[in-house]
């Protein structure tokens, strides 16, 4: 009995043994179908050098490319990107440059996204390839480097969870207000580092597109995939795809997107057995979605469009970017909204499509011109705002209202401006009224939601079993950084992000910027960082864990992490902990007046007995596995596949 990520990872394991049934916990080898990487591609050249590679294991895997800091035209970026290009030629491997579009949205338009596979990404959008049907889950950069070399990486299958849609939205309502509204009501942590899967009559009316934006934002709302079953209308969208590229190629047949493969896969959709095991299940009624905007600052802050609306929060800019809204869908509903009308005083509104082909076939409806015409801003297919890259920027002082998928504080700009996330029409509206609005009268009430969990029982574990050279033990003093939330872009700002030479030196002088700038001032060599829930949330960059393990930081315990934060640590040699209740007692005690905090509590964790051994209280925490344990001691897992290398595995 498998639920449908289970399936998948199923196929695309290796090593198992002929009898082996995976499910949720299991540590997995895997080979992916395809590994994207954009502009962290060049980091992940180095890493693929600095392991002694020199070919690809399976050309067909990786797919470059360039979309993020595609703005910036100086000659060191341009430069960056002329290696990339170079070295995608000389490997052979797929590539698309800049101005093609931003990667998730091209992984899809090009079939790489398929039905019933998994395609991994060095980025934590890859959840949206789970709209297709396709298990889309993000690794970091030391993974990708790895499955170049090998082929493989490692994943342990999350927890499950069940998210059951019924009912059919109202019109004008789309995908944008259902994840943002899973995300609000749902908003303690509830699927956070589980996979989510979505079923129920309401899927089939969910268009494709509405099913990627939502899929997307289950990585805002902390899951590590968002997977919907292949049905009628991704057989649809894929017959659509097919016809384009036939139109636009000629006569030749695509690779991926092609009739016989669109037969072959009508004939074996795969989904979930009967009566699986679910970590949890969940319920939303679609019918009792409304028009909410997420905010300020917070992802899981949500409320009504029109209780914000009475009060008037003027905006001074208005984005239509990125890879969760960019669609001709979400550029067609922006259009209709501003049209005849212009953008308000005082209000730059800025628009970039998901994809060159996404602006050409707005071109051609009129929707692109139409929203130039109000006085919109347009930039080129791609990254930018979203990630605090190029143009448009949030300053001091600011509000903003976004498409986008996060507003973290920060993210888009300054520290000191606010920004609100919501549908492409509120966006819109925002932007010709001057001040966060809607559009149209969607009535009132709540949304109609349930949620339940179980536990699946496993087999002990036994005794615990060290390896030769892990430590029995770590000492070190407890600094307390109190925050729950603390997202990758307070650890390591984005600005930093992809600034490819960027030593460890700096990152370690950069650490906690955005959280507290005098971290770096309070931080020992060898003190024991205590962090509060959801250490790590939001973007996928592995500096938010090197930069802490620079600064001296010995291990991280947290009351909960991102997963893949918790991977970016281990794949780097830097280990993390969970300890709910060590993290709690330290709020209690300490508060949260100051962002950070030396104890003065000498603690031990004694890895043999799974505890950690403090003056005041013992605290008991899940052992460290073996797979685990194996990339500690090895240094990371760039130093363990080096190994592999040199041993002609």
């Amino acid at each position: 009995m498998q639920n449908l990520i289970e399936k998948i990872a199923q196929r695309f394991a290796v090593g198992l043994k002929s009898d082996q049934q995976v499910q949720s916990g299991d540590y997995l080898f895997i080979h992916p179908a395809y590994v994207m990487t954009h502009d962290n591609t060049g980091a992940v050249m180095m890493k693929f050098s600095a392991i002694g590679a020199t070919e690809m294991a399976d050309l067909h895997q990786p797919v470059f490319t360039l979309d993020h800091n595609i703005q910036d035209k100086s000659e060191k970026n341009l430069e960056k990107y002329r290696n990339i290009e170079a070295f995608a030629r000389r490997m052979g491997v797929d590539f698309y440059p800049a101005g093609r579009g931003i990667g998730h949205q091209i992984i899809c338009e090009e079939g790489y996204a398929w039905p019933g596979t998994m395609v991994v990404a060095s980025d934590s959008h890859s959840n949206m390839y789970g709209g297709l049907g396709c298990l889309g889950t993000p690794v970091v950069r030391t993974d990708a480097a790895a499955i170049w070399a090998t082929g493989q990486t490692w994943w342990q299958i999350p927890p499950v969870a069940k998210v059951t849609l019924t009912g059919k939205l109202q019109k004008g309502v789309p995908g944008k207000d259902v994840i943002i509204t899973l995300c609000g009501v749902f908003n303690k942590d509830e699927v956070l580092n589980h996979a989510v899967e979505f079923a129920g009559s309401g899927v089939a009316h969910l268009s494709l597109d509405d099913r990627l934006t939502i899929a997307n934002m289950t990585t805002e709302w902390g899951a590590l995939a968002g997977l919907f079953p292949a049905d009628s209308v991704t057989i649809e969208w894929l017959l659509r795809r097919t016809d384009a590229v036939s139109a636009s190629d000629g006569s030749e047949v695509h690779p991926r997107l092609n009739r016989e493969r669109i037969d072959s896969l009508e004939k074996e959709l795969i989904s979930a057995d009967d009566d699986v095991f679910y970590a949890k299940e969940l319920s939303l009624d679609l019918s009792t979605v409304r028009p909410h905007v997420s905010g300020p600052d917070h992802v899981k802050t949500m409320r009504s469009v029109v209780d914000v609306e009475r009060e008037q929060i003027r905006v001074n800019k208005a984005y239509l970017v990125s890879c969760v809204n960019s669609r001709v869908e979400d550029i067609a509903q922006a259009a209709e909204v501003v049209r005849g009308r212009k953008v308000a005083d005082g209000v730059e509104f800025y628009v970039a499509a998901a994809s060159s082909e996404v602006q050409t076939k707005s071109e051609k409806r009129g929707d692109w011109q139409t929203l130039v015409d109000s006085g919109a801003i347009p930039l080129p297919p791609g990254c930018g705002p979203c990630i605090g890259l190029g143009v448009g920027l949030l300053e001091d002082g600011e509000v903003g209202i976004s498409a986008t998928n996060r507003n973290f504080k920060g993210r888009m700009g300054s520290v000191n401006a606010q920004a609100y996330l919501a549908s492409p029409a509120v966006v819109a509206a925002s932007a010709v009224n001057g001040f966060i609005s809607g559009v149209g009268d969607y009535g009132s009430g709540e949304p109609v939601t349930s949620i339940t969990a179980a536990v699946r029982e496993r087999a002990s574990q036994g005794d615990i079993q060290l390896l030769q050279d892990f430590p029995g033990t770590v000492e070190g003093e407890l600094i307390f950084c109190h925050q729950d939330n603390l997202n990758t872009d307070g650890i390591f700002p984005g600005k930093y992000t992809y600034i490819d030479d960027f030593s460890p030196a700096q990152q370690a002088e950069v650490a906690m910027e955005n959280y507290d700038p005098g971290f770096v001032e309070i931080v020992r060599d060898e003190d024991i960082l205590v962090g509060g829930f959801s250490f790590g949330s939001g973007s996928s960059r592995e500096q938010a864990a090197t930069a802490l393990k620079y600064a001296g930081v010995r291990l991280v315990i947290a009351g909960s992490f991102s997963q893949t934060y918790a991977r970016n640590a281990i794949n780097n040699g830097f280990l993390v902990l969970k300890c709910a209740e060590l993290s709690q007692d330290l709020k209690e005690s300490l508060g949260e007046e100051k962002l950070t905090v030396r104890t003065g509590i000498e603690a031990q964790i004694d890895f043999g007995e799974a505890v950690i051994h403090t003056t005041e209280k013992d605290y008991a925490i899940d052992p460290v596995g073996a797979t685990a344990q194996e990339l500690i001691i090895a240094g990371g897992l760039e130093n363990w596949v080096q190994e592999k290398l040199e041993q002609g595995i």
